[in-house]
């Protein structure tokens, strides 16, 4: 058994890669590619297409990104300054953040 199907994921997160499959699906039959022409625009394999389409959980997260981008699904923001300025931002806001956190050592009380 493979670890993708011994792992349960939420309907939430099993909705939301259907919908980016089918979104990546809709640009490259709008963009009249064929599941091979988007593998070998991508780098992919025409079987890992495929699974990106339908939503598959153990498709590695770049390949699923790079197919998007070929079919012109927006992912974060709609071009690349765009997210180039996204991306700072966040850094200065981790950049704020500690680096690691340890585990609490007494329970924490939350009976308000």
């Amino acid at each position: 058994m493979t670890p993708s199907a011994q792992r349960v994921l939420s309907v939430v997160n099993q909705h939301a890669l259907a919908l980016l499959g089918q979104r990546i699906r809709e640009g490259r039959l709008s963009r009249s590619m064929t599941t091979a022409e988007l593998a070998v625009r991508t780098g992919l394999s025409r079987s890992l297409v495929q699974r990106i389409e339908r939503g598959e959980p153990g498709c590695a997260i770049g390949a699923v990104f790079e197919a998007a981008v070929v079919c012109g699904v927006a992912l974060f923001e709609p071009d690349a300054p765009a997210l180039e300025r996204s991306l700072a931002r966040q850094t200065e806001k981790m950049a704020l953040l500690p680096k690691s956190v340890r585990p609490t050592r007494e329970a924490v009380d939350d009976n308000f």
